[in-house]
């Protein structure tokens, strides 16, 4: 096959369905859904989100990589990173021989063992500009499973860069999606980008803007989360937002009115509409999620709340943070966080925890809801082995 490069797939749906499938579907998942995503079994009552879970893009991913097995038997496959953020699935394709290659220093460094021989998957996150000219140079098969949502957000950010905007990126600045994003600010003469994590962080950038702090702050506090040469009397005049698929969606709109006000604040009104812009790149299904998960916490009812999904998943941390505000929450990586007791990370923690007596006594009702990376098969588990804590099982469930 002389094609290197691949981004549809191989056709081969039919072959890797059954056996993804077989490791993701879940009947018990199927058998709440029936029930109206809420049912009881005994004094445990359980109730879904209307949307959790896989979402398209982590799906299609997930399916190119069994397919690139498939159709590459004999062939070294290689993953640049986990291809999505979720333990379980990550182990599997593993277990298929497909190499996840651990980040290091530069692009060189972490590909030196791929050959024109070898195949290179690239995850739903993207790689960065130098990462994929590298790959390139190595004349490997590539097959990409970057997300369409995260393409968009590429898209906007080349213009951002063309027109002599710096991109302001809501995001993680070590997060794999946002580190490919803001590569591609570069690839533009003169284009720059710099992170920023929350609010907190857009205030700094605010106050920058409106003049109360100096450009030494900027360099200091963003020294690891901007382009290389930033120079904020010069890269912060003109500014465009751009986000992290995955953040909360209600953060980034805030901190998109925070720069937006900033700017006028400063320029007035007709500089700044000619000196800020925002394109709407937030992920629909991301989005879509934290408006499931929202609209089951107004309709109460809910003693505690379980969230389901990797601990480095943005999107599964944004679940829980929203949660959180409102209820006793517990984010966990997998079932195998449910036993006797209960490991979970609290929201802003970087330790998994063990508390003691998190789950009420007598009558109880849980809220269960699962990062865009978490498959069916690992929510169904989770379902079992909560109900088994009070001694019931998925058949003596109820609507």
């Amino acid at each position: 096959m002389s094609e290197t490069y691949f981004r549809k797939g191989f056709g081969l749906r039919a072959a890797v369905g059954p056996v993804l499938s077989l490791s993701y579907a879940s009947g018990v998942v199927d058998r709440l859904r029936a029930l109206g995503h809420s049912a009881r079994a005994g004094d445990v009552t359980l109730k879904l989100a209307r949307e959790f879970g896989f979402c398209y893009g982590v799906d299609r991913a997930v399916e190119y990589a069994y397919e690139t097995r498939q159709q590459f038997p004999d062939r070294r496959i290689f993953l640049s990173g986990e291809i999505i953020h979720n333990p379980d699935v990550n182990r599997r394709i593993e277990d298929m021989g497909i190499r996840i290659l651990p980040e290091k220093g530069d692009a060189a460094s972490r590909y030196a063992e791929v050959t024109a021989g070898d195949v290179v998957i690239l995850p739903a996150f993207g790689v960065t500009v130098a990462e994929m000219a590298e790959l390139r140079d190595r004349g490997c098969v590539l097959v990409d499973t970057t997300c369409g949502s995260v393409l968009n957000v590429w898209k906007n950010v080349h213009i951002y860069a063309r027109d002599g905007f710096t991109a302001v990126i809501h995001g993680k600045h070590y997060h794999e999606e946002t580190k490919a994003t803001a590569s591609q600010a570069l690839t533009h003469s003169g284009g720059h980008y710099l992170c920023v994590r929350d609010r907190k962080e857009a205030d700094v950038v605010c106050a920058f803007i409106r003049g109360a702090i100096g450009a030494d702050v900027i360099r200091a506090q963003f020294a690891h989360a901007a382009s290389p040469g930033f120079d904020p009397e010069r890269d912060l005049a003109r500014i465009g937002l751009a986000n992290q698929t995955t953040m909360l969606m209600s953060e980034s709109l805030e901190i998109q009115e925070m720069l937006r006000r900033a700017m006028l604040d400063r320029h007035g009104e007709a500089e700044a509409a000619r000196r800020f812009r925002a394109m709407d790149t937030i992920c629909s299904a991301t989005q879509d999620r934290q408006d499931a998960v929202l609209r089951m916490l107004d309709e109460g009812g809910l003693d505690v709340m379980v969230v389901i999904g990797g601990y480095n998943s943005s999107n599964t941390q944004a679940l829980a943070r929203i949660c959180a505000a409102r209820l006793p929450t517990y984010h966990i990586d997998g079932a195998d966080c449910v036993a006797a007791t209960l490991r979970h990370r609290p929201v802003g923690a970087h330790d998994e925890t063990t508390p003691a007596d998190w789950l009420p006594a007598g009558a109880v009702r849980i809220g269960l809801t699962a990062g865009a990376s978490t498959p069916n098969n690992v929510v169904g588990e989770v379902v079992r082995r909560l109900l088994a804590l009070r001694g019931r099982t998925v058949e003596e469930l109820v609507g």
